[in-house]
Order: structure tokens, then sequence, then C-alpha cells
């Protein structure tokens, strides 16, 4: 059965917002069995000559990046990993890290994705949970993989260390590694550093090929474990399987009906350790035979020449780089047009950034959303002109929502009341590693609490209220930050903020506000004050506003709330 945009009547009665799905969005997809690997084997069978991935103006095609993907699954099964056991990686964005992810798969082996900066001390309890004996690093961070190995929770008996300058142009490569000009070494430094006591991952990419023979993972084996502090505050592993990954690339295909297999270029910059970056930059990418335009870090110096040469025509990313994008283009008089489908995700997209983009692009932007443990996209703005700012969209296809009391999960609350999301679809995970107790704590009756307070407009669209977790209580009324935060930064010299709850001596907490000034500005608390009362009940508004520099982030660049509360009352 399928349902179009503009239905007089949904094609599930069950799920009316099918009516606001794009024309040419389908329902009641055909998942099949396919796994992660069948997608790739497909798009190099029907890309064969076209890029697979662009770094730093380096192109590798889909014929050449599946011979590194067989010898890299040859070179990794010959270290001994076997169907089940975990492949660590801490890599930032390039082409190994997209062998190294196939590779792994390829022989059913689990990747563990993890963010390449972290420390050792940040990364112990990760390694001690999963228990991977092989893991693929980026050289510059060898010695905290090394120190790792040494700790006794960990396994690690193989490292192997990638340099990116390996798939670097050849003139780059060369003038990096050889030419003895202080910049170039600066550079060199940040990119490559020496790594004794590890492998060479070059070496598994050139050498022998696997056996066709060999057996493939099945589509409902485990593919990949991302640590995400869920819902309840402490990481834990969170594992998708291939059939969940797939399920969310093949979801995202329906979303996005103007895609042309072969012909897209992809912006990678969100992180592959990362749920949003790892399906919607290269499970998705691959997926469509696109061209993957990868990127190390964010770096507006590293994204623009991409936009000068080969324009993106699919952009997965989060506000702040959106805004930086546009920022940079203006400077460098570079032309964004021809830039046709965007999607935001990971925090709030203001409405004035959609209209500036879309405006300079002559695309669309939309916003969705989602979680590690939905692969992660749930919700989305349908990819037309109906999408609506301030809205995180409808629910993708096949995917059932319940909105229900926060006490109470096994009741829905009334339309158009907060309450928490609750959500079942292909893309669910199956559960967290080796923590039976945490996964029974995330789902009720079959449902995965998302632990968002959200609600449902009459005609189907969801707007979310807050976290569950963030929720400040404040002389028994509930006070969610997000909205304090929207009116907020809307108040004259306010470049940004987050508002936490401090604990107050009736057992409930005091409203405040983490500010961060236009350069130049000096804090007026009461016009910030009198211009907050004019949009928010009295409770709402911060009884206290407290400039600081910058407001604590995670790698995507969203506010970490627990975070910004440590750093205002230490």
């Amino acid at each position: 059965m399928t349902a179009h945009a503009g239905a007089d009547t949904p094609a599930h009665p069950d799920r009316p917002w099918t009516v606001h799905y794009t024309p040419g969005t389908t329902h009641d997809l055909d998942y099949g069995t396919t796994t992660l690997i069948d997608q790739f084997d497909a798009a190099v069978t029907a890309h064969a000559d076209r890029p697979a991935t662009e770094f730093f103006g380096r192109l590798t095609s889909y014929s050449d990046l599946g011979r590194r993907v067989r010898r890299a699954a040859e070179g990794l099964r010959r270290l001994g990993v076997r169907p089940g056991d975990r492949v660590a990686v801490l890599l930032p964005n390039c082409p190994q890290g997209v062998a190294v992810f196939y590779a792994a798969l390829r022989i059913g082996a689990i990747v563990v994705e993890h963010n390449p900066l972290y420390t050792a001390d940040e990364l112990e309890g990760p390694f001690t949970d999963h228990g991977a004996k092989v893991v693929v690093t980026w050289n510059v961070v060898a010695d905290v993989v090394r120190d790792l190995a040494d700790r006794p929770g960990t396994r690690i008996e193989h490292v192997l260390a990638v340099d990116l300058l390996d798939a670097f142009p050849t003139a780059k490569r060369l003038a990096l590694r050889h030419l003895p000009v202080p910049a170039l070494r600066a550079s060199r430094a940040k990119l490559s550093r020496s790594a004794p006591g590890t492998l060479d991952w070059g070496e598994l990419e050139t050498g022998p090929e696997l056996d066709f023979s060999h057996p493939r993972p099945a589509a409902e084996d485990a593919a990949l474990i991302l640590y995400t502090s869920g819902t309840t505050g402490t990481p834990k592993g969170a594992v998708l399987t291939h059939a969940n990954l797939v399920a969310n690339a093949t979801q995202g295909r329906a979303w996005v009906p103007g895609l042309e297999p072969g012909r897209e270029r992809f912006l990678a910059t969100l992180p592959m350790f990362h749920a949003y970056g790892v399906t919607m930059c290269v499970v998705f990418g691959i997926a469509q035979g696109a061209r993957l335009q990868l990127v190390p870090t964010p770096d507006m110096d590293l994204v623009m020449p991409i936009f000068a040469k080969n324009l993106p025509t699919f952009i997965p990313a989060v506000p702040p780089i959106y805004t930086r994008i546009l920022e940079e283009s203006a400077k460098r008089k570079i032309s964004l047009q021809g830039v046709r489908f965007s999607f935001s995700g990971a925090m709030s997209l203001p409405a004035d950034l959609i209209e500036k983009w879309e405006a300079a692009t002559g695309g669309l932007l939309v916003e969705g959303y989602g979680m590690t443990e939905t692969s992660p996209i749930i919700v989305g703005n349908p990819m037309s002109t109906a999408r609506r700012a301030g809205a995180i969209g409808v629910p993708f296809p096949d995917t059932d929502i319940r909105i229900a009391d926060q006490d109470d999960p096994s009741e829905d609350v009334p339309g158009g009341e907060p309450g928490e999301l609750l959500v079942k679809g292909p893309q669910v995970f199956r559960g967290y590693w080796g923590n039976e107790e945490a996964t029974a704590a995330t789902f009720h009756d079959g449902w995965l609490r998302t632990g968002d307070v959200v609600v449902q407009d009459p005609d189907g669209f969801l707007r979310v209220v807050d976290r569950i977790k963030e929720m400040i209580v404040t002389g028994g009324f509930n006070v969610y930050p997000s909205e304090v935060e929207a009116v907020l930064r809307t108040a004259p010299d306010i470049a940004d903020c987050a508002v936490v709850g401090r604990p107050a001596g009736d057992g409930g907490e005091q409203v405040v506000a983490a500010v961060v000034l236009e350069p130049g500005a000096t804090l007026d608390v009461n016009a910030v004050r009198a211009h907050c009362r004019a949009s928010l009940t009295g409770y709402k508004v911060p009884r206290e506003f407290i400039e600081v520099d910058d407001l604590a982030r995670n790698p995507m660049g969203k506010v970490l709330r627990k975070k910004v509360a440590e750093q205002i009352t230490a």
C-alpha cells in the first residue's frame, strides 16, 4: 500500500500523518533480508567506475574501494577476527574509515565506533565493556590506544594505525612528507605521527583479497555498537543490526524521492562515531551509490574548497555547520546554488536559518529527529515545501509512535498535551551490549522510550518540548529548558544560551541561564529579564543570568546542559 502527500485520507488510519508525505514517498517498504554488505556490493557493481569517496581532492572509485574492503577483510581475518568479534575504530572521517567499516562487517564482525579525540580515561569503560581485541586507530592518537591496552580491564591484542596522508592526492602527500616548509611541517603533525608498536593499516588494504566463499553476515546480525547515555545517563553500548541500519537507509531513500542513484554528492562532515553521521553520510550514501565527500573535521578551510569545485547535492548536518557554511560562502563569494537536499538534526533548527539556507541554495532544508537507539532517524519534516519550521516533522515510513504519560507510559496523554515519545519501527535497536537491565528499562511493552517530551499538533506534526531528565521543577511547576532558551535567543545581545536547574532549599530548583553575548556586548540583566517576561510565565523566567565565554558541547555541537550546570556552579 502506498501513501502520498495531499491524499484526502491516509492510507493507514492508524498513521494519519501519512497524508503529509512528499509525493513519491512510499509506505509499507520492502526491507527484505538485505545486509549492509549486500548494499555495499550492489553499489560496487552498479557504480564501479564512479567515485565512492572524495578526500582532499583525491577520488576513489567504487571498484577500488571494493578491492580495498576485500583485502582489509582478509587482513582482519588473518589477525583472528571472527564473526561476532568487536573491531574498535577511532578515526576521523577518511576513506580508510569507510574501508574498515565494511571490511569488518564482511567477515561478520561488529564495528564499535569511538571518538578519536577521547582520552584513555573516557574510553576505558566502553573498551572494558565491549572487549574488542583489534583496534583500528588514527596514528595521531595511537598512544592513547596503547595506554588503553595496558589497562587490566581491556583485551586489546592488535593495534592497526591509519595514516591519513596515505589517502591524500600524491602531490599533497609528497609535499607534506618531504618539503622542509615550517607551515607544512605543522600541518603534517596535525594529520600524521609516528606510531611505534602498531601494525600498518595500509598493508591490509594492499594484501590478498578475502575468498568470495567466506560466510556472509545475516540481516539480524549485530553490525554496529555506539556508546550513548541513552535515557538513563550512564554510557551504554547500543547494538544496531544490519537490518536496523538498512531499514533507516531505506526509509531515508523513500523520504527523498528526488535522489538520483550514482549521481549524488554527499557532504560528510558528521563523524562516523555518531549515529547520525554513520547512517546519513555513509550507509545512506553508499546505498545510493553517491560520492562521499569526506571531511575529517568541519573546518571551513576544508569544507569550502569542496563547494568551490564539486558542489554537494545532499547535506546532512547540524545547525551550526549550516550557519558557518552560509557565512564562509558569503565571505569567499562561493555560490551554494545547486545544493538540493539538506537535513538537519541533533538540535533545534531556527526558522531564520531555514529561510537563509533555502534562499542561498535554491534547495530544501528540513529538520528531523532521532536517537542512537533508532539508527537514528524516527521523525522528519517532509522533503518539500510542506516542511514546518519549529517542528521535527512526522514519523518515518513504517514507524509508529505513542505520546505517553511521563510517569505511566501505559497511558497516552490527551491530544495536544506534552508527553513522552514512544516508538516502534524496523530501525529500533535490539538492546544494549551485555546490559539486560538497561535494555528492559528503555522499553515499555515493546515500545522504545525516547526520554523526550513532545507535543503533537492536531494535523500530526511533532514538536520537542524537552528531555524528561532535563526538565526543571520550580515551585511545583515544570519548566522545559528549550522553551526558555528559544525566548532568550531572541533577546538583544544574546548569541547563545543554555538553561539549567539549580537546586533550591525547598527541594525544587531555580531556573538559571548561562548566556554567551554577541561580540562587544555587555549583559543588561534587567533588559534580558524584561524580554523573557514578555513571552514567559513568571516562574519560567530565569532567576539568574550568568555570562560565559562559551557553552559545553558534544562533538556534534549540541549543548550539554549537565556540563553547563557544572560550569556555572564551579
